[in-house]
């Protein structure tokens, strides 16, 4: 005799091929969503011809559900997904972003890579560092040094220091030195003016108040142009050499790197 089970068996079954065959005629990516989101497809409205879910319809259904709390534990992302997101780029980026082709386009340029041995610097900054700061109320880092010593080379080859303005080559008798300080919004380069007449403190304290600025976004355009040179300092984020840049219409730029 035939078990009780096996009539609600044989009832079963027509529905399990429909499901199946449905199933079938999803496309990959719509299979991919559904199973994904483990979306039953009968309930969700089609569009597409003959009937057949399109991936617009699944789309347009998960818009219409309402969100579901984060689980407690697990990948922010199913595995596989490949999501991405724009985000409109700010004047600041436009325009940096135009200066550097600009630059690029315009100046023939070479880079040239050095060594430089600090162990002098490096001891002397150990030495004074503490009554720097108490002294002067600042810290007495590594920049005041890097522009002191490029204000010296400058002095020695005055060309550095000069720009092209159209057939002729403008000698300054100023030194303007440029400081790249890296922000949320961007790179920027406030400019420490005739920072050959200042002391190692008056250094240290404008590009730190320019630091804050433009972390802020309240630095002013005239605080970011008419530089005669600019220094670049990657090495604080590891970079162990790069070639920089020039910032036109300036003639040179020193990157320091590992």
């Amino acid at each position: 005799p035939k078990s009780a089970a096996q009539p609600q068996a044989q009832d079963e079954a027509p529905k399990e091929a429909a499901a199946g065959k449905d199933k079938d005629k999803l496309s990959p990516s719509v299979r991919r969503l559904v199973e994904e989101n483990r979306l039953d497809p009968d309930t969700i409205p089609s569009s597409g011809r003959d009937g057949r879910l399109t991936k617009a319809d699944v789309v347009g259904f998960l818009g219409k559900q309402p969100s579901a709390p984060a689980p407690a534990a697990g990948p922010a992302l199913a595995a596989g997904a490949r999501a991405e997101h724009r985000v409109p780029m700010t004047r600041l980026r436009q325009r940096i972003a135009q200066r550097m082709v600009e630059a690029q386009s315009t100046q023939a340029l070479l880079t040239s890579f050095n060594e430089v041995d600090l162990t002098a610097v490096q001891a002397l900054r150990a030495r004074y560092k503490d009554r720097f700061e108490k002294e002067q109320g600042v810290k007495l880092g590594f920049m005041s040094f890097f522009v002191k010593a490029c204000i010296e080379a400058l002095k020695k080859f005055p060309v550095i220091n000069a720009s092209i303005d159209g057939n002729e080559i403008v000698y300054h008798e100023f030194y303007d030195i440029g400081v790249a300080v890296s922000t949320e919004r961007g790179l920027v380069v406030p400019i420490v003016r005739d920072a050959d007449v200042k002391s190692f403190a008056a250094i240290e304290k404008e590009i730190g108040n320019y630091a804050k600025k433009a972390r802020a976004g309240t630095i002013g355009i005239e605080e970011l142009t008419g530089g005669t040179f600019t220094i670049t300092n990657g090495g604080v984020f590891g970079s162990l050499m790069s070639t920089p840049i020039v910032n036109a219409p300036q003639s040179a730029i020193l990157g320091m790197h590992k």
